[in-house]
């Protein structure tokens, strides 16, 4: 094997205490040797490999995790976006317009269009992506869809519980036992996880509860959307699940936050939702200094979020959600991996993924002190796959 050494980093992000200082585990004036896609060694600058990259002086932190996305889809919602914009609040009904123009794709148009954003957001420094279905919502379209993520990333969510199909409007518990069923039969050879969208106007706790029961019983790991758009039993049924993650909690009472506190469901937030649907902040303050632990995602979708700029969300939490840069920076790495259960990604440090980006940047802060410039000057990664 041939190893490389990216060297002259000025600031180094580890996000391990153990070898480096503060909450970022940072080392000054370092070098990360790795081979075969796996960090060998950490140190100081001049470590010697059988390739040398220079870093230049500039900021290295670990590549971003994406816990949250939907990014197998067809067709586009500028529209509603627009009208959002003009004062229409959000309900989430454009997810069956979506469904429509997914149902209406060929498996070759969606792995083109899907191809397509997974490089954007290489590009934009992701190097770790979880996908959900979800706009299928019948047997042969959801499974379609997680075969076409499945060819992206391992890890695939069957979402069939994301909302009620024009086919099934009136009957939410007969769909229901359709997800569990049938649907689930065929979803689950592709998908790693289940989700569900525990909320109103979607589907209720027991609901909910049923699909997240069926998942863990074909073997699945659990995911729940909750607390989007209010208060609700969301993060309460996920911590009562062993959920790996609650995602939005947009809307959590004291009851949610002493629940997760004492879990280890991870919060995961997608600020980027918020910005685009024009729905609160959530204090993330509140929950990190009650000990929750937390993530940032994209939710990179078509109708609420339609950005792979995981540094636009990690601007947006320190704005507006009472987050610190390093906190944010955390929540995009490590923090995602967290909501994955993955040890092998959001460090760079001995033994994990060398999955790294070189910032057109003297330091980590930029990516918030420069909000929509584009600082990722490299990325350094093996396949997602």
């Amino acid at each position: 094997m041939t190893t490389t050494v990216l060297d002259n980093i000025g600031i180094l992000v580890t996000n391990s205490a153990e070898i480096g200082q503060g909450p970022l585990g940072v080392i000054e004036n370092a070098s990360v040797v790795h081979e075969d896609g796996v960090v060998v060694s950490v140190g100081p600058s001049g470590q010697v490999a059988d390739e040398r990259v220079d870093a230049e002086g500039m900021c290295v932190i670990p590549g971003f995790v994406d816990s949250h996305t939907h990014l197998v889809f067809a067709g586009d919602r500028a529209a509603e976006f627009t009208s959002r914009m003009a004062g229409r609040p959000y309900d989430g009904g454009g997810i069956r317009v979506t469904t429509e123009a997914t149902r209406a794709a060929s498996t070759d148009q969606l792995v083109a269009a899907t191809s397509t954003r997974i490089a954007e957001a290489r590009a934009a420094g992701i190097t770790t992506v979880e996908i959900k279905s979800g706009y299928g919502l019948n047997v042969d379209d959801e499974a379609r869809i997680l075969d076409v993520a499945g060819r992206f990333t391992p890890e695939t969510t069957f979402m069939g519980a994301h909302l009620v199909p024009s086919e099934f409007a009136g009957r939410t518990d007969d769909y229901v036992d359709l997800v569990c069923g049938r649907m689930l039969d065929e979803a689950a050879p592709n998908a790693r996880w289940i989700d569900a969208f525990c909320e109103t106007g979607a589907f209720d706790a027991d609901q909910s509860r049923a699909v997240l029961e069926a998942g863990r019983a074909k073997g699945l790991g659990l995911r729940l959307h909750g607390n989007q758009l209010g208060h609700g039993p969301g993060v309460a049924l996920a911590v009562a699940m062993g959920c790996a993650s609650v995602d939005h909690c947009t809307f959590m009472t004291d009851a949610d936050i002493e629940a997760l506190a004492a879990s280890d469901t991870v919060a995961t937030y997608l600020p980027a939702t918020d910005f685009s649907t024009r729905q609160p902040y959530p204090d993330a303050r509140r929950a990190i200094d009650a000990g929750v632990k937390v993530a940032i995602a994209t939710n990179c979708n078509p109708g609420s979020s339609y950005t792979t700029s995981m540094s636009l969300c990690i601007a947006l939490a320190v704005r507006d959600m009472n987050m610190t840069i390093e906190e944010a920076i955390r929540a995009a790495t490590v923090g995602g991996a967290a909501a994955l259960r993955r040890t092998d990604v959001g460090m760079i440090s001995t033994g994990k993924r060398a999955d790294m980006l070189v910032l057109a940047a003297p330091s980590y802060h930029h990516l918030v002190y420069r909000p929509g410039v584009p600082l990722i000057d490299r990325t350094i990664t093996t396949p997602m796959l």
